[in-house]
């Protein structure tokens, strides 16, 4: 089964996800999305396998959230997009994507539903 990890390596959550994975024997292909953030095609692939509008899987607490305003109702999803692709920092973390499905790892365990 291939999976692509989109991982944290300084998040906790993500090191155990990680792990949790590499017990069960899959070994993903892991990107440091900090460094090389999902493309926008790649982003709506996410959501939709998600089942989640954009806001969903933003991490909302984040400075860059208030500080580009990214709380406004008006923003369309595009916009949204957009912004985690330029502030990845706000992309909810981790993900687990195969070709049919994808899984937040909050908690961790849900990354197991990658693997049924």
């Amino acid at each position: 089964m291939e999976i692509t990890y989109y991982h944290n390596p300084r998040c906790s959550k993500s090191r155990s996800g990680l792990e949790l994975l590499q017990d069960k024997g899959v070994q993903p292909t892991v990107v440091e999305y900090l460094v090389k953030p999902p493309t926008r095609e790649q982003l709506w692939d996410i959501l939709n396998k998600l089942g989640l509008q954009p806001r969903q899987l933003m991490r909302q607490k984040e400075p860059e959230y208030k500080e580009n305003n990214l709380d406004d109702p008006n923003l369309s999803s595009e916009s949204l997009v957009a912004a985690m692709i330029q502030f990845p920092k706000l992309i909810e973390r981790p993900i687990g994507v195969t070709s049919a499905k994808a899984a937040v790892g909050r908690p961790t365990e849900n990354l197991l539903n990658l693997l049924s």
